[in-house]
């Protein structure tokens, strides 16, 4: 039996006015990134204390990551909890290609994320024929797996890892020793393109699909959406920024080991922010990191020693406090005080 091919997307509304009020509102949400992000762009500058620099540079880059999770586990509501997988081989792909053989890192990403993105695919193969929680385990064993052969693999360092070689500051390298402003760029300009990409797959037929797939996936199928491959996809793109983010933090840190870059506290910083901000959102993971990266990381650093663990305390009272009050997430906070607001200005 032939499924009835899904109508267009409501991305072409039925009347011109409609239409009219979804272009300009689509125009709107751009206009407010180019804000957003050029301020962003001034924050290192306004921000001279180096300790402060890093920790905005681990803010936008976690926002970069958790939006990158987002695009699987937010749009298309397959809750992956096996990231760290991807981030590592981004990491790896990056540091060997740049150590051993000595290419430069922008290269070193690129492979990284396009192997990130084919292991997505080969793994959803079988994963995405599990439901619910089943497939969140199958995708936490998964990343384990690849956490223990990376631990026992002399070519790629072992439980060595790999040290990078210091050279000059240079883009070309992507190895700045004196200043911390070139890596705060490079983090949100990954983040802007992990934005932009969502942004323009969010009203597409790709993201209205995703969305379909995440409320109903045997409704979708019914109404002919390619349930398989939409998850395909949105695993593929998922995978590919994140290896990017990898690699990136591999040239930020300048020396990788299999628990530095493929331990599960990473996959869990990748989904926490989106989960905190608001999940399935443009701009959820952002507010989240802008949250929850400071708080934990000050307060780590300022009680020492003595905050061991601290910061999965208050991951996880982050989380029950927004499971508890806000389901949807902080962003959903800002709504509610613009629909109450319309209301009232309302005849």
């Amino acid at each position: 039996m032939t499924s009835t091919t899904l109508p267009a997307p409501a991305a072409v509304p039925a009347t011109a006015s409609a239409a009219r009020a979804f272009a300009a509102k689509r125009r709107r949400t751009l206009l407010v990134g180019l804000v957003v992000f050029a301020g962003m762009a001034a924050l290192p500058y306004l921000v001279r204390d180096v300790y402060l620099q890093n920790v905005l540079i681990l803010t936008v880059m976690y926002a970069a990551l958790s939006q990158s999770w987002n695009i699987l586990g937010g749009y298309c509501g397959q809750i992956s909890l096996g990231h760290a997988l991807y981030f590592g081989l981004g990491a790896y792909f990056t540091s060997v290609l740049f150590v051993t053989y000595g290419v430069v890192p922008w290269g070193g990403m690129l492979a990284g994320g396009l192997a990130s993105a084919g292991v997505a695919l080969l793994l959803g193969w079988p994963c995405f024929r599990l439901a619910g929680h089943y497939f969140s385990i199958a995708t936490i064993v998964i990343a384990e797996i690849g956490l223990l052969l990376v631990h026992n693999w002399d070519f790629v360092g072992g439980a060595m890892g790999i040290q990078w070689p210091f050279n000059p500051d240079s883009w070309w390298t992507l190895q700045f020793a004196r200043d911390k402003v070139p890596y705060f760029h490079f983090a949100l300009g990954l983040f802007v393109a992990v934005w932009f990409v969502t942004y323009l797959i969010e009203d597409s037929r790709w993201g209205y699909w995703w969305r379909a797939v995440k409320d109903d996936a045997q409704a979708a199928e019914s109404l002919g959406v390619e349930v398989f491959r939409s998850k395909m996809a949105a695993a593929a793109v998922s995978a590919f920024f994140t290896a990017i983010g990898g690699g990136f933090y591999a040239a930020y840190v300048s020396y990788i080991d299999p628990e530095s870059v493929m331990s599960f506290r990473f996959s869990l910083l990748f989904a926490l922010p989106a989960v905190l901000g608001g999940i399935g959102t443009l701009w959820g993971a952002l507010v989240g990191a802008a949250i929850l990266i400071p708080l934990t990381e000050i307060s780590r650093s300022y009680l020492g020693g003595t905050g061991s663990g601290l910061d999965l305390i208050l991951y996880g009272l982050l989380v029950m406090l927004v499971a508890l009050a806000r389901p949807e997430g902080v962003l959903s906070l800002f709504k509610r005080t613009r629909t109450a607001r319309n209301q009232e200005a309302a005849p």
